[in-house]
Parts: structure tokens; C-alpha cells; sequence
């Protein structure tokens, strides 16, 4: 019988879990075994009383678990635990299956661990953001909390309402808010503000989500340049020097009048685009507020900090890297969701296959029988031993 691991993740600052008890129901229905650290659901409100009841195994080993385990389900890419100076990624055994947010452009140390492990890792910030991997794009269903989460912390910070409000003393005008990057995380921004009664300008490289943005009460900002920053599988790609520099441009004088600017723009495998430049902070009024979520890779705004509130000319700037872990409780059932759908791809009559003629499975597969089958990774490898 196929077993899976649930771990607690080790980074303080990480509540969510890969399985919940909805999802171990799905895995034992289907014939699976399931092991639960204790208290990996604790961030998520999720008791170890409740992953028994609907047929898990609770073990305090977690070096066990790993070890043991055919298929191991994560959150955050593996660590070295504190406690026992052991690697996560080290104690898998060979051939097992590792699933989660890999970090597949940062981390060549874990992949060199999986590969010397002959584990066949699968990064889900890889799946193909095609039609039948809907239900497995746990990047979407992540920055859709970010999005949100972005609106509702700098509400709580700004000093002013964001709606409009017709009172007796008179008549209190709505926030401005400019969305940079109308993504998921950034389309769902637009309409958590809209909700709260802002007014919404968004600007983004890719014309063709100009409707989608109109659609949630945004108004996007058209762009002089003529070029598409339109990439593979819906991400956005990566632009020339004279294009950043138009969209700077251009979007400035929104900033200026903005109290509320939150960004979301990213490029796969790159450091995230510069939008926001200290010159253009020191034109924003005393009081606004940046939202960076692209802090992590390198951060849209010139004056962001990793994990950190920063107040430079007068702009709280905040950058927080995990905000869905804030949301620990959704974050995790959406993500356990995503994890199963895509667990089901691998299970065939009761065995683990990794199908490379699957899309999504080939896609998404970054080490598989001791190499590195992600391209980029594979390249910077070589590179370095070159």
C-alpha cells in the first residue's frame, strides 16, 4: 500500500499544511496510507484528532515519516530541522516522491540533494496553467489570498476611509488605490478594493486583461509602448529596458495621487521588474502605503524589505513574503485541494507512476531518477561544474 507523509513545516513563520482532513479522506478512500506529524495542522486550526477520524496515522517521528514515506506533501521547500541538524530533502528514500513549493529558480542546493536521492520532485509553481490543471494551480489559488490579504492590511494602516461617505459634516472622497500587475493576486486586489469602495487604476504589461480588469470596476492604465509583455502559460515575460522605463513613466503621476499601491508584477525565474523607484515614493502623499508582493523576488518597489514595514519620505512600505500563511486555515484547504488533484495523476491501479506524457506531470517534474528534468535548473547545474 502507497504511503504519504504529512509534515509540520519547520519555518516558524509557515501555518499552513499540505493535507487537511478532507483531503486524508480522499487519500485513504483511495486506497492510501497516511501518516500526520503531530500538530502539523495546529497553524490551521486543524487538531490531530481530526486527521484520526478520518483515518490517519499521528506520528511524533517526523524523521520517520520522511524516511518511510512514498510520497512526501509540503508547503515550503525542505529545510534542515534545528533540532536534529537533519535535512528533510536528505532523509527521503529513493525513488519516493516529494510534492510542494520548491523554489525551483533559487534552490539548487535541494535539487542537488533530490537528485544524489534519486526523488522524483514535483515544484506545483511549475503546473501549467492549462484547462485541465485548474484544479491543481496552487500559485492561483495562493496569490488569490495574497491579493486580497494586501487590500485588507493596508485598509487597516491607511489613515483615511476607502469609501466614499456622504455624511452631515460633509463628504469624505474615496481612496485611491493603484494595482500594478493585474495577475491573480492583482485582479483580486482590484476587486477586494472595489468591494471596500475605492476608486482602482491598474496597470499591467499584458493589454489582452485590460477587460478583465474593466470587468471588476478597475480602470487600466493603456501603456505608449507597443510591446506585449505577454509570455508562456499566462505569465508575464520579461521586458526591454525602454518599455519598464515608459510604464514608469507613464504610471507615475498615478502613483503620486495613489494612497494605497500595491504590486504583484513577476517574471518566472527572474528578479522581479522595478515599478516603483525612490524618486517616485518621495512624489507620493505623507501617508500612503505600498503593498509589495513581489518583495521575495527582489521586490517591485526600490525601497521594499524583505518581512519588513518600512516608512521612508513618509510611505509605509510593506513587504511581507507569505502573506496566505496569514490565512492559514483557507490557504491550507485550498492548497490540500490542489495537492490531491494533482496526487491523483500520479496513482495509477494503486502504483506510483510518473507519466512523462502527461503535460502537467512533465511540466511540473523538476528532479526525476537521479537528474535534474526541470530545464533552467538543469543548465545552471551544468554550469557550475563547468
Amino acid at each position: 500500500m502507497l504511503s504519504i507523509f504529512i509534515p509540520k513545516e519547520s519555518v516558524e513563520s509557515e501555518q499552513r499544511v499540505a493535507a487537511t482532513p478532507e483531503t486524508v479522506k480522499r487519500y485513504v478512500k483511495a486506497g492510501l496510507q497516511i501518516a500526520v506529524e503531530a500538530g502539523a495542522g495546529s497553524g490551521a486550526n486543524i487538531s490531530d484528532e481530526a486527521y484520526q477520524n478520518v483515518g490517519a496515522t499521528i506520528t511524533p517521528q517526523a524523521e520517520k515519516g520522511w524516511s518511510e514515506a512514498d510520497i512526501v506533501l509540503k508547503v515550503a521547500p525542505p529545510v534542515t530541522r534545528v533540532a536534529s541538524q537533519a535535512s528533510e530533502a536528505a532523509l527521503l528514500k529513493p525513488d519516493s516522491v516529494l510534492i510542494g513549493f520548491l523554489a525551483p529558480y533559487q534552490n539548487l542546493d535541494l535539487a542537488r540533494t533530490l537528485i544524489a536521492n534519486r526523488v522524483s520532485a514535483f515544484a506545483v509553481e511549475l503546473i501549467p496553467r492549462i484547462t485541465r490543471a485548474q484544479s491543481m494551480d496552487a500559485l492561483s489559488s495562493q496569490a488569490n489570498i495574497a491579493g486580497y490579504k494586501a487590500v485588507v492590511l493596508a485598509a487597516s494602516r491607511l489613515a483615511k476611509y476607502f469609501p466614499q461617505l456622504m455624511t452631515a459634516a460633509g463628504t469624505v472622497k474615496p481612496a485611491r488605490v493603484v494595482v500594478m500587475g493585474a495577475g491573480v493576486a492583482g485582479l483580486q486586489a482590484v476587486a477586494t478594493a472595489r468591494r471596500l469602495g475605492a476608486v482602482v487604476e491598474v496597470s499591467d504589461i499584458r493589454p489582452e486583461v485590460k477587460e478583465q480588469v474593466q470587468s471588476l470596476g478597475g480602470k487600466f492604465i493603456d501603456l505608449p509602448v507597443q510591446e506585449s509583455g505577454s509570455g508562456e502559460g499566462g505569465y508575464a515575460k520579461e521586458v526591454s529596458r525602454e518599455f519598464l522605463q515608459k510604464q514608469q513613466e507613464t504610471i507615475a503621476n498615478r502613483v503620486a495621487l495613489a494612497d494605497v499601491v500595491i504590486t504583484t508584477a513577476l517574471v518566472p525565474g527572474k528578479k522581479a521588474p522595478t515599478l516603483i523607484t525612490e524618486a517616485m515614493v518621495k512624489r507620493m502623499r505623507s501617508g500612503s502605503i505600498i503593498v509589495d508582493l513581489a518583495v521575495e523576488q527582489g521586490g517591485n518597489c526600490e525601497l521594499s524589505k524583505v518581512d519588513q514595514e518600512v516608512v521612508e519620505h513618509n510611505v509605509r512600505i510593506m513587504g511581507y513574503s507569505n502573506l496566505p500563511s496569514t490565512l492559514a486555515e483557507d490557504a491550507s484547504h485550498l492548497y490540500a485541494r490542489n495537492l490531491a488533484a494533482f496526487v491523483e495523476l500520479l496513482i495509477k491501479d494503486g502504483r506510483l507512476v510518473v507519466d512523462l506524457e502527461d503535460d502537467v506531470v512533465r511540466g511540473s517534474l523538476l528532479t526525476h531518477q537521479g537528474a535534474a528534468h526541470h530545464a533552467p535548473t538543469a543548465e545552471r547545474l551544468k554550469g557550475e561544474q563547468s
